[in-house]
């Protein structure tokens, strides 16, 4: 049950943060350490906010942007200029992205966000039961002008196209060579009863060959069958299996709705995927904010496809 709560905001499209703070305890996926996680209600104008609060000689906090993405290898890792990080941060980024939560404190103490079940379902439960607030400031976003992409010339490419209204996205894998995945492919337009009902249960997944390199490298100790999917070749060993046939492909469009939330602010655009993991998507977000003439900052109560054309607003 969705709990958003109305406040007496002017706007009908407004920031919004929590109602009341809402803690959680989980393992991180690579540390396999136990992680405290506490989300907490956040001024107008806060944006999304990392704390490491067993950090307390140095700058503990880290803003969750493009420009403070420190690791893409195998999750998206944030860190500020004292070099505290926090790994893991997608598919909880996904949530308040697809929720529409643009200002909130998150507060852990460790290097990494619980993994939970793998997927973003308990992330969208804990803010359902905090509750969303509506707050008294209108919403912005990122209007893109024009086509912007990046492709690593190994087969995976991203690009974001402009789009009259709404953010859409179309993703692609091929794992040709493991049938239990093959080739998916998936669309949707991202909102938030979308997100809820169609992107937030799909899980992490990865490849059984792989988990002992990953080990020796001192990484995924905290996976296991009951937060992630792994495939053995051309089956998946889950008991439970996977949660739809395409569960593989949400995955990744899950972790493009985190990565592409670290923008700063939501993207009103075309989103499409191929093949493509977090290093892409951050790369993705760099260009099309080092390029002026590639989006504007449009106010979402103001914005309209027909204004916008006769009326610009600068960034």
């Amino acid at each position: 049950m969705n709990a958003e709560i109305q406040t007496m905001t002017p706007f009908k499209n407004c920031e919004k943060t929590l109602q009341n703070q809402i803690p959680c305890v989980g393992i991180g996926l690579h540390s396999g350490k136990k992680v405290h996680m506490t989300l907490k209600p956040a001024p107008v104008g806060t944006g999304i906010v990392f704390v490491r609060t067993d950090v307390t000689d140095k700058d503990n906090i880290i803003p969750a942007k493009y420009d403070h993405v420190v690791d893409t290898r195998l999750c998206s890792c944030i860190g500020n200029k004292d070099g505290v990080i926090v790994g893991t941060i997608e598919h909880l980024m996904g949530a308040f992205h697809g929720l529409g939560i643009t200002n909130i404190f998150v507060e852990v103490d460790g290097p990494e966000v619980p993994l939970m079940d793998g997927s973003a379902t308990d992330f969208v439960t804990l803010i359902n039961c905090a509750g969303i607030l509506n707050q008294d400031a209108p919403q912005k976003a990122i209007k893109v002008l024009k086509e912007i992409s990046f492709d690593d010339g190994k087969g995976a490419s991203v690009v974001l196209y402009p789009e009259d209204n709404g953010f859409n996205m179309d993703f692609m894998i091929d794992f040709s060579g493991t049938k239990a995945i093959g080739r998916q492919e998936y669309s949707i337009e991202l909102t938030p009863n979308n997100f809820t009902d169609a992107i937030a249960y799909a899980r992490t997944f990865g490849l059984a060959k792989d988990i002992d390199m990953l080990r020796s490298m001192g990484l995924a100790k905290g996976g296991s069958l009951e937060n992630a999917v792994v495939v053995d070749d051309n089956k998946v060993l889950n008991p439970e299996g996977t949660r739809s046939e395409n569960e593989f492909v949400v995955h990744k469009t899950l972790d493009a709705v985190g990565d592409l939330y670290q923008a700063g602010l939501p993207i009103i655009g075309h989103f499409a995927g191929t093949k493509s993991g977090h290093m892409h998507n951050n790369m993705l977000i760099r260009q099309l904010m080092a390029d002026k003439d590639a989006y504007t900052i449009v106010t979402l109560d103001d914005y309209s496809p027909k204004a916008y054309r006769t009326n610009r607003k600068s960034a």
